[in-house]
């Protein structure tokens, strides 16, 4: 059974920094580019970065360069980032999925997604 399972939100103050992790099950992870979604409250999701296969390539939205660090394990099977400075814009859910060519959306499984609470 395919599972993503993520760990590290929660409640930080502005300026903090946090790292979030992603442990993957039941697929060949290594196999797999990556991406990070987030959705704030009241908004639609929201592609914040991605990452190849071997983890040497990382693609940002351009108000995470800088801030958003993404990388992989494919031994331990984990995707990462970590987001510096963080700012209560920063505040809301955060999902890793997998890519996907033959999925509409352009991801294929998703994690439960996990809550990040930017505020002082």
């Amino acid at each position: 059974e395919v599972h993503l399972v993520e760990s590290g939100g929660g409640l930080v103050q502005p300026g903090g920094s946090l790292i979030l992790s992603c442990a993957a099950s039941g697929f060949i992870f290594g196999r797999y580019d990556m991406s990070w979604v987030r959705q704030a409250p009241g908004k639609g999701p929201e592609w914040v970065s991605s990452i190849d296969t071997s983890g040497d390539n990382t693609f940002y939205v351009d108000f995470a360069k800088g801030q958003f660090t993404n990388s992989r394990d494919n031994v331990k099977n984990t995707l990462y980032i970590q987001i510096n400075s963080l700012k209560p814009e920063d505040t809301a859910v955060y999902y890793c999925a997998t890519r996907s060519g033959s999925s509409e959306s352009g991801y294929g499984y998703w994690s439960q997604g996990t809550k990040v609470t930017v505020s002082s």
